[in-house]
């Protein structure tokens, strides 16, 4: 990342010491670094992942001013978009976002131009963290979330934003909670689903875990039957790659498959080499017509209640719906 040595200097000695909390308290153990003071309700915030907090934060009526649009590097060298949900991406341009780059190299420069008065992000890891937060809290009050529950998210966010936001995202949360009950009635216990992401150099299976990724998480909480290589109670494990072969665990009833995004299997050729390898075609799903893709923007790179709707619509179109 480019941070010049010389700004971080002159912000470290810009820096005051901590006081009582006189402005906006902050707080959530989800937080971390611990809990934030701000002088007032923010007007200018800078996010730093182009999804999930990019996403909440404009549904919570946060005035947004930079996140990172741009094109990043796979860790493999090939180019790649790490902003592939489009509609996002147009939503911020609408809404006048300016671009500080990649995820992977976010322009200090940038950043430091849009005078933000808070940054915020989703951290998944505390290595992710700790990398960034010394020198982004320099700059503003920084607000990294490392929960899993992107409900708590919203909540915590609301209050930062516009009253209207704040109410239409409480009536938005409450409509998706009325959504989850009612599908929970009608998803199917006799049928299973499995799920596989394809990239360019692999195949990654998230589970059915008790600590998983927001779109898998949503399935557990409607009750919808995985196979069994893909449930597990184990809290350390969210993911399996399995090789070709192992696809064959893939049993269920109805398969969900996601390609491209933020790799380029839709393009390279990886996609139809694998769906036209004899072990891909032999998976129950498969011969029986009922392998679905779904599209990788919510999938993959999961945004909030637009994307968490967009979840429910496929399993509501291809689960439920298939005969």
């Amino acid at each position: 990342m480019r941070f010049p040595s010389l700004v971080i200097a002159a912000l470290f000695l810009s820096v005051g010491s901590a006081v009582a909390c006189e402005g906006v308290a902050v707080e959530d153990p989800a937080i971390y670094g611990g809990d934030l003071c701000l002088d007032a309700v923010p007007e200018r915030v800078v996010v730093l992942d182009p999804s999930f907090g990019l996403g909440v934060a404009l549904d919570a009526g946060l005035q947004v001013v930079g996140a990172p649009l741009d094109a990043g590097l796979q860790v493999v060298g090939a180019p790649l978009d790490l902003m592939s949900d489009e509609t996002l991406k147009a939503r911020a341009e609408r809404a006048g976002v300016t671009s500080i780059g990649a995820v992977t190299e976010p322009s200090m420069e940038a950043i430091v131009a849009l005078q933000p008065d808070l940054i915020l992000g989703f951290a998944g890891s505390d290595s992710m963290a700790s990398g960034i937060h010394p020198m982004a809290s320099q700059l503003a009050p920084t607000l990294l979330y490392t929960n899993l529950d992107w409900r708590g998210f919203y909540r915590l966010l609301a209050p930062l934003g516009d009253k209207a936001s704040a109410a239409a995202v409480e009536a938005k949360l409450a409509d998706f909670e009325a959504r989850m009950a009612d599908l929970r009635t009608r998803v199917p216990r006799d049928r299973t689903l499995s799920v596989v992401r394809i990239t360019s150099w692999d195949f990654q299976v998230y589970m059915d875990a008790p600590v998983t990724y927001a779109p898998f998480a949503l399935l557990r909480e409607l009750g919808v039957q995985r196979s069994a290589y893909e449930t597990t109670e184990d809290p350390s494990l969210s993911m399996k790659r399995p090789d070709l072969e192992e696809l064959a665990a893939l049993d269920g009833d109805v398969l969900f498959y996601i390609v491209g995004g933020t790799n380029d299997s839709d393009s390279d050729g990886r996609f139809e080499e694998v769906t036209g390898n004899p072990l891909w075609q032999m998976l129950p799903a498969v011969e029986e017509g009922r392998a679905y893709r779904v599209d990788h923007a919510h999938w993959m790179e999961f945004s909030g209640l637009d994307a968490a709707n967009a979840v429910l619509d496929d399993v509501e179109r291809y689960l439920i719906g298939t005969p």
